[in-house]
């Protein structure tokens, strides 16, 4: 029987038609409609991810851009000093970066997706050699009267008082070395960082006005509590140049067991001029590998007389005769790790050198004990053999043996020499920190660096420019505040509008219409001179991934490989000339056009030529400048989002509305 129609639930009736339709239309009709929306274009700016990848936190993107020739430079300024200009707001050491950092930026780059990576390091080389060839210096800032004591004249203290100098405020850096530059001098080879090039970067900061004192031990030849009598506050940059022995047994009684870095600063230092015997090197990082490539290239002394031997050179007991050294044949060279050789943590082109240079790479091994001769020396190393199950490590039993050995180097980690300063040690003879790199209930003292946590050059670089902003805030006595979520140096819009005379207009809000109370004057601001329109700055939350961008765009093109002069096995021997050659002025910039400007404007002109109605243009010349280049007339936009489904760099997003 029938329900009457008054009885039906009519909240649970589904109806295909209501009362009064006359006409049946297609359900994919009504389904895809959607050819407008509520929602219309705004400008979003967000972090690149190599940018978001560097330790440094340098403006990578927006000096690609300015060598590509999209950002153009400030008047009376060519784009080679903008660029560097640029770059050196958060690093000082731009020729020195792009020969040694392993690239971590690199690693994060979105052009991953499309073909390969961009050479961040090959153009960031090119600026760093451009501004040296030009003589270009580092202006400081207004003297602010303060004085800061910064402990390490290497990567981490430089950088702090280049970055100290820029803020106005005074320093003092002390160094028990003759020279400057921590282990960029005595840890990386020359052949790595020219020293030309590396005085070159570190006298650009001195010239500021940064006062040195070297060959002076703080804890020994002058105490803290002088300096704290001083200067207004103290930053401990000392670094971790202490290597960490091998945790095995023998290591520590034999004379010939040393440390990488012992060994790479006796060379560093002019002293060690050879080595006798096999040489293996445990480690897998990158001080491993320059300490088997040094000894590969420095040679074996074939007749080898008691005060000619490596560890009582390298420990400075005595001095390598030239006339004794002068012939030496190449010398055998093993690299040990524990990590499958994909796995270990040097650079993999670093890895490849090394072996085409000769040296043996023994990988999924472990050191189980040294072997001492009857002289008290290392003659073996007596290993066992590893299997890997994904991350799992498990030594194979009954595979232990030995490799004979003249001098065992473990370059395994560092640690900090807090001698004089030991009240300020950790457990693990580092300093602590917290967020803001001040030492915890030390009030006026900061660290940064290595000596917090041993890790790449551009980390230390970037932890000195965090604490020089707490040194600041502290000698404003201000509160250091939170750290961004993206914590890196910005684009900041509002500067470059400033820079090129484009800056908004005063605010007035004197004579604005009240209606109950309510500034209605402030309503419809859009044809106001007073604002940034439509343009959100999330740089500091957000890194923008490649699945936010329009990758169609690009097309494959070939990175521009840097050319490396890497000797053969047999070439090796007295090869101490600079690998790494850098691009052409032509190359680089053809580089740095594979750069997809992930998160700002790049004017490519996609929205503007398929927005369907006309709503997207470009501004006026005179109003043009980089993340201005188009606006949107939202009079004519229906909100169809084909501007932001076209853009390649993500850049237009469908949120203004909500």
């Amino acid at each position: 029987m029938a329900t009457p129609a008054d009885e039906v639930k009519k909240e649970y009736t589904f109806r295909k038609f209501k009362d009064g339709d006359n006409r049946v239309d297609s359900w994919n009709q009504q389904i895809f409609k959607a050819d407008h929306s509520y929602k219309c274009p705004t400008y979003v700016l967000q972090t690149p991810p190599c940018q978001g990848s560097c330790p440094s936190g340098e403006d990578i993107r927006g000096w690609l851009n300015i060598v590509r020739g999209i950002e153009k430079p400030a008047e009376g300024m060519d784009w080679q000093e903008y660029a560097f200009r640029r770059s050196t707001e958060a690093n000082p050491f731009p020729s020195v970066m792009g020969r040694v950092c392993p690239a971590p930026c690199q690693d994060g780059c979105n052009r991953n997706q499309v073909d390969d990576f961009v050479g961040i390091n090959a153009v960031e080389q090119f600026i760093g050699d451009s501004a040296l060839d030009a003589g270009l210096k580092f202006t400081p800032g207004a003297d602010t009267g303060k004085k800061v004591a910064i402990i390490g004249g290497g990567p981490c203290g430089l950088a702090a008082a280049y970055q100290l100098r820029l803020k106005g405020h005074a320093c003092t850096v002390f160094d028990d070395h003759e020279d400057l530059g921590g282990m960029m001098m005595y840890g990386i080879p020359g052949y790595r960082t020219p020293r030309d090039v590396l005085h070159g970067e570190m006298n650009r900061i001195i010239d500021m006005g940064v006062e040195t004192r070297l060959k002076t031990r703080v804890g020994e030849d002058v105490t803290l509590e002088e300096l704290e009598k001083e200067f207004d506050a103290v930053l401990f940059a000392i670094g971790a140049q202490t290597g960490r022995d091998l945790p095995i047994e023998g290591f520590k009684e034999a004379p010939n067991c040393l440390t990488g870095v012992a060994f790479l600063a006796a060379f560093n230092e002019g002293r060690l001029k050879g080595v006798a015997g096999k040489v293996v090197v445990i480690g897998g990082g990158d001080t491993s590998i320059d300490v088997a490539s040094v000894a590969r290239r420095i040679g074996k002394i074939t007749n080898v007389h008691e005060n000619d031997r490596p560890e009582n050179v390298i420990l400075g007991q005595t001095a390598h005769d030239v006339a004794g050294v002068a012939s030496k044949e190449g010398a055998e060279v093993a690299l040990l790790s524990r990590h499958e050789i994909a796995n270990m943590t040097a650079a993999k082109h670093e890895i490849d050198d090394a072996t085409r240079e000769g040296v043996e790479i023994i990988d999924s091994i472990d050191p189980v004990a040294v072997v001492l001769g009857d002289d008290g020396r290392a003659k073996a190393l007596r290993v066992r053999k590893l299997k890997w199950e994904g991350n799992k490590m498990e030594p194979i039993e009954g595979s232990e043996y030995e490799i004979e050995a003249d001098l065992i180097v473990a370059a395994i980690g560092q640690t900090g020499n807090l001698k004089g300063m030991e009240e300020f040690g950790n457990e693990r003879g580092l300093i602590d920190a917290d967020s803001n790199f001040q030492v915890p209930n030390k009030p006026g003292y900061f660290v940064a660096g290595d000596i917090v946590q041993p890790h790449l050059l551009t980390t230390v670089i970037g932890q000195a420019s965090v604490a020089v902003e707490s040194i600041d805030h502290y000698l404003k006595h201000e509160e250091a505040g939170k750290r961004p979520k993206v914590d890196v140096h910005h684009f900041n819009l509002l500067n470059k509008l400033r820079e090129t005379h484009h800056e908004p207009a005063p605010f007035k809000p004197e004579g604005d219409e009240k209606v109950r109370g309510i500034d209605r004057g402030l309503r419809g601001t859009s044809d106001a001179d007073f604002a940034i329109h439509n343009f959100e700055d999330r740089s500091a939350q957000q890194i923008i991934s490649a699945d936010k961008l329009f990758l169609g765009h690009f097309e494959h093109v070939e990175r521009h490989v840097r050319h490396e002069d890497v000797p053969t096995s047999e070439e090796v021997l007295g090869h101490f000339e600079e690998r790494m050659k850098g691009l052409s002025e032509e190359e680089t910039i053809e580089e740095a056009k594979r750069c997809m400007s992930c998160g700002v404007c790049f004017e490519c002109d996609n929205c503007v030529i398929y927005c369907p109605q006309d709503a997207v243009y470009k501004v006026k010349q005179d109003e043009h400048t980089i993340g201005r280049y188009v606006a949107t007339d939202y009079a004519r936009c229906i909100g169809c989002h084909i501007c932001a489904d076209v853009c390649p760099t993500g850049y237009i997003q469908m949120g203004l509305g909500e």
